[in-house]
């Protein structure tokens, strides 16, 4: 291995940690290899469980190797932890901000903890806040900051001494695509003006394909690794697009494309088209093919970091292939089953199952949501979008019943919800962002407490338990505490749990953040199945790619919706010309972006007025 100017080298690395439950060992890595350039940003990317956030504690002298060596700036990290700790930063998943302290009290805490000068906090202080846009928040309380800003604070106290090395374990999970941009963009600058090296593990592949090395994990081990260009090519000559013809939702191609695991690797929306890859003994002109597209017209793409990621986890897994398989049948057989039940979508399709009007929320003097209006068919995928901070959890919240609106009309699945919030909840389901069944009780037992309290007993819960658990595949899972499921699996069974009474509507809060496209890919075949069958999808996501999923969505901003319609319409509102290729994510920065600056003329007229 050419180690030569690398600020990490690892070889011959393997850890594994005692299951205390079981008794049992779980090898969470195995003969790892890698040398980190100096001065580079480089990449972890992989499912949950991988082993990244393991390699990345290895790294930060958190954790010793339990076989091979950890070489960190020159430093042995297994006699000499603190050396490496005092001269880089690590900032983890869950960075622990003091939220009841202010942006600057926070700094301070963590510059002292860090031991850096009071002369040197200055300068320090002012460049971080100018990288931020931190500065005219310094007195605000950090629990009064929102999601992207508390992100970019935590990197600022990460950085408060200027390190050698920069830890980054999924910097961006939660954060909304503006902040996203900035912080990769602070991210950057550090390592031009300071010479830095920066490891990042992130769930998105465009992030990745910023970096000079790429590093895939699966099951503890690097399965590939090299820069985006190379790993890209494990899918060259393979990827195309399915040009439709028709304006039906790309989603509906998709899922016949995934459904057809013979011939097609991966499959997803892409500016209103489907891009595909294709298996290495299927020709793009095969009948069989053709059939399946049904007249879409096929052109040749170059390949992404995203489509080499999705054949190099395709290969690790055809060893399984049954279970994949096993895996999408079950998806797609959601809408078999539940059609079964409640009869065919398209006879409800006109059916209004949300209505909004007018719809607005104080806290104190500060208004988060302000006459907003919209209603949602059934069957319908809505997506609500907006930076962080723009309204939209609070929205959603209002509309699941969790939350009372100040004012204004709002009418869920028939019941109005300012006045019979009990009855309305009886109709829908809801999966947060954040796993929130009751860990230290086994799947089963979520099922049955769940069930309950849904009102379903007797054998009507013992039938509905059975159909989930086959259609989310929980079998053999049952006496699992529900805490020790992997992220995968936490998610199914929180999709059972939330579909147990058959809602009429299903929320769900930001279900795929931080999850890889893998398992993206098995939720969204899912989230299809059901609204074939009638079930109204409501969704909050980050992931600016899935807004093609929806039928419509909303982006809102400061408490007031900016754009809705279609994905294409919302293209169109946004400035664009509607025969131009749909990016969903500069559609969404452009309209907050003009909306803002819409509002900065506003502020100025006023005060020259």
């Amino acid at each position: 291995m050419n180690t030569a100017g690398s600020a990490v080298q690892i070889e011959g690395l393997h850890k594994q940690f005692l299951d205390k439950e079981s008794g049992r060992k779980i090898v969470a890595l195995r003969d790892i290899n890698l040398a980190i350039p100096a001065g580079t940003i480089s990449a972890f990317v992989g499912p949950d469980g991988a082993g990244k956030t393991t390699l990345l504690r290895l790294m930060a002298g958190l954790l010793r190797a339990d076989t091979g060596s950890v070489e960190v700036l020159g430093v042995d990290a297994r006699r000499d932890p603190q050396q490496i700790q005092d001269r880089i930063s690590y900032m983890p998943q869950r960075f622990g901000l003091y939220e009841d302290l202010s942006v600057q009290e926070n700094l301070d805490l963590y510059a002292d903890l860090h031991g850096v000068a009071a002369q040197d906090r200055v300068k320090r202080y002012a460049r971080l806040m100018e990288m931020t846009g931190l500065a005219k928040f310094t007195a605000r309380p950090a629990g009064k900051l929102s999601g992207g800003m508390k992100q970019k604070l935590g990197l600022a106290c990460t950085l408060v001494r200027s390190p050698e090395l920069l830890l980054l374990d999924e910097p961006t999970v939660g954060v909304d695509p503006l902040s996203r941009v900035e912080l990769w963009e602070i991210v950057e600058q550090l390592r031009q003006d300071e010479h830095l090296t920066v490891i990042i593990s992130t769930a998105y592949l465009d992030e990745a394909e910023r970096c000079a090395q790429v590093y895939v994990l699966h099951e503890g081990e690097v399965l590939a690794h090299g820069t985006p260009q190379a790993l890209s090519d494990h899918a060259r000559g393979r990827c195309f697009m399915a040009l439709q013809q028709s304006r039906q939702p790309s989603r509906v191609l998709q899922a016949k494309l995934l459904d057809n695991t013979d011939m097609i690797i991966d499959a997803v929306p892409q500016g209103g088209d489907v891009r595909f890859i294709l298996n290495e003994h299927t020709q793009s002109d095969a009948p069989a093919l053709q059939e399946v597209l049904d007249g879409a017209r096929v052109e040749a793409v170059k390949p992404r970091l995203e489509d080499g990621f999705m054949v190099l986890m395709r290969a690790k897994l055809h060893q399984d292939k049954a279970a994949v398989e096993a895996s999408l049948a079950a998806a797609a057989s959601l809408s078999n089953s539940s059609a079964n039940a409640q009869g065919p979508a398209s006879d409800t399709s006109d059916e209004v199952m949300i209505e909004v009007r007018d719809l607005v929320r104080k806290f104190g003097d500060f208004i988060a949501v302000n006459s907003t209006s919209f209603a949602v068919k059934r069957g319908e995928i809505f997506g609500l979008l907006g930076p962080n901070g723009a309204g939209k959890t609070t929205t959603f919240r209002m509309l699941c019943g969790l939350l009372p609106a100040t004012s204004g009309f709002l009418q869920v699945a028939g019941v109005n919800l300012r006045t019979a919030r009990a009855d309305a909840r009886r109709r829908i389901g809801y999966v947060s962002q954040k796993f929130s069944l009751y860990g230290n009780l086994s799947v089963m037992e979520n099922l049955e407490f769940f069930g309950g309290a849904y009102g379903l007993r007797g054998k009507r819960l013992r039938q509905r338990i059975a159909t989930v658990t086959e259609q989310f595949e929980l079998h053999g899972l049952e006496r699992t505490p529900s805490g020790h499921l992997p992220g995968g699996f936490k998610q199914r069974l929180a999709m059972a749990v939330g579909l147990l009474h058959e809602p009429d509507i299903l929320f769900l809060d930001e279900p795929t953040s931080g999850t890889d496209p893998l398992a993206r890919r098995e939720f969204w075949r899912r989230i299809t199945a059901l609204a074939n069958t009638g079930v109204t999808i409501i969704i909050t996501t980050h992931f600016l790619d899935e807004a093609e999923y929806c039928d419509r969505i909303v982006i809102q901003d400061a408490g007031e919706l900016k754009a809705l319609g279609t994905p294409r319409e919302v293209w169109v509102q946004a400035g664009h010309s509607a025969s131009s290729p749909l990016n969903m994510e500069k559609a969404f920065i452009d309209i907050v972006n003009q909306a803002r600056q819409a509002a900065a003329r506003s502020e100025q007229e006023v005060a020259h007025a």
